[in-house]
């Protein structure tokens, strides 16, 4: 299973969720996990997805995630759970 971590953080609006899970779920991606508040106004959201059964490449869904994050006026961030984990080791 090769796991990514996306994070999704911006002004609160309607229909990010769905924006986000209905490309995953397009593109055969699997949310294993999720994550989501809006504190302030601003929405947060952090998901673990197993991308291996995926249509398309890592780096192409990640290039995607910067179209729709401009698009919906957030940041959509994705990483490889092996890069994130080391990234956060204390």
């Amino acid at each position: 299973m090769k796991k990514a971590i996306i994070t999704v953080v911006g002004k609160d609006s309607v229909g990010i969720i769905a924006k986000v899970c209905t490309y995953l779920a397009e593109n055969g991606v699997n949310i294993l996990d999720i994550s989501q508040t809006i504190t302030g106004g601003y929405f947060n959201m952090m998901m673990i997805a197993d991308i291996d059964k995926s249509n398309k490449q890592f780096s192409d869904i990640a290039d995607d995630f910067d179209v729709m994050g401009e698009q919906i006026g957030c940041i959509i961030k994705m990483q490889r759970e092996d890069i994130f984990d080391k990234m956060h080791r204390l």
